[in-house]
């Protein structure tokens, strides 16, 4: 995907609107990694730079142009004639909020996040710790049933198929 990344970058270089970057999220850019939410490598990021959203689509370079080419300024209070009726009404609320109100309101939902992250990572591990002990029991049943002479079943009815006798 690098390649084709980088080739999307250089042919945004001059763009009044749209930035394609990237981060090292393994160096220098942990923090800021860490920051914006990305967990896994690669990932896509667009939109405001205070609100990020995760791309979900292709990743070859057909793709990521089509993409890029429709991006551009979005609603948000440097762009309210972007908005519609709701947006701008839930932008003004949102200023009429003193800063601290802002602040405990975004760090509470961010919590809320967090806990589901947190939720779903345990489910996930319950689920992995379920699947590891059904294969584990599947395996073991599976070697009884071969250690119950399954093979030599197998060895006696090709002997008679291959001679026509059951006898020794």
């Amino acid at each position: 995907m690098k390649p084709d990344w980088d080739k999307l970058a250089a042919a945004f270089k001059d763009s009044a609107v749209t930035l394609i970057a990237d981060v090292d999220c393994t160096a220098g850019g942990k923090a800021l990694c860490e920051q914006i939410g990305v967990r896994g490598y690669p990932t896509i990021k667009f939109g405001d730079p205070d609100d990020l959203q995760e791309y979900q689509g292709g990743r070859d370079l057909p793709a990521l142009e089509a993409f890029a080419a429709g991006l551009g300024p979005q609603c948000g209070p440097a762009n309210l004639g972007l908005c519609d009726d709701a947006k701008k009404a839930q932008i003004e609320e949102f200023m009429a909020l003193p800063p601290a109100k802002r602040e405990e309101m975004i760090k509470a939902k961010e919590s809320e996040i967090a806990a589901l992250e947190e939720g779903f990572k345990t489910m996930l591990e319950a689920l992995q710790k379920s699947y590891s002990d059904a294969n584990e029991k599947k395996d073991k049943d599976v070697e009884a049933l071969k250690a119950s002479g399954l093979g030599l079943l197998k060895s006696v009815n090709a002997h008679v198929k291959k001679t026509g006798s059951t006898e020794l």
